[in-house]
């Protein structure tokens, strides 16, 4: 499924978004920027159930600085799920490491794109759950509520997935 839902190549999706996960600004190649504010904005998260709602202010704060209050219900879903989802498979699981989970929020060329490192290589999976289940349907609301959304393995350790948002005023 990787490089297929972007309209970009796995290795240039993951050449910028590694850095911008890296905490380095993101220099736009394909683009120029189209405004004076920053365009890229990147936390660590602890691995702790705390994190999410600690992501979800952070890109309220994020989006609000932007002038994008708009987008805001959608990303803090978005945004939700896919730091719950980093929690999930990366917290305790000594095969995972110590890298912390970091939420980078990245505005550019008509797109507001939400992204999530950790430092777990288990790649994320449609599931198919029943009217019963009580988790499984975090990539499915991630769908719902995205323009579109994939994933890329790190080169060091580790993976990140995105999702990203339609937005004229990017």
């Amino acid at each position: 499924m990787t490089g297929e839902r972007t309209g970009e190549t796995v290795d240039e999706a993951q050449e910028w978004l590694a850095t911008i996960t890296q905490g380095e600004r993101w220099r736009d190649h394909h683009h120029a920027p189209l405004r004076p504010v920053p365009q890229t904005m990147s936390m660590s998260l602890a691995a702790v159930p705390e994190s999410v709602r600690e992501a979800r202010d952070f890109a309220r704060t994020v989006l609000y600085s932007w002038d994008l209050a708009g987008m805001f219900d959608d990303v803090r879903l978005v945004v939700s799920e896919l730091v719950t989802n980093a929690l999930r498979y990366s917290a305790g699981n000594p095969a995972c490491g110590s890298t912390p989970i970091r939420l980078s929020l990245l505005r550019t060329g008509g797109r507001l794109t939400c992204a999530v490192t950790d430092p777990c290589d288990q790649i994320p999976v449609h599931r198919d759950p029943d009217s019963s289940s009580q988790s499984g349907r975090g990539l499915h609301l991630v769908e719902a509520f995205s323009h579109s959304w994939n994933w890329a393995p790190l080169s060091s350790q580790g993976k990140v997935v995105w999702a990203c948002f339609l937005c004229p005023d990017c």
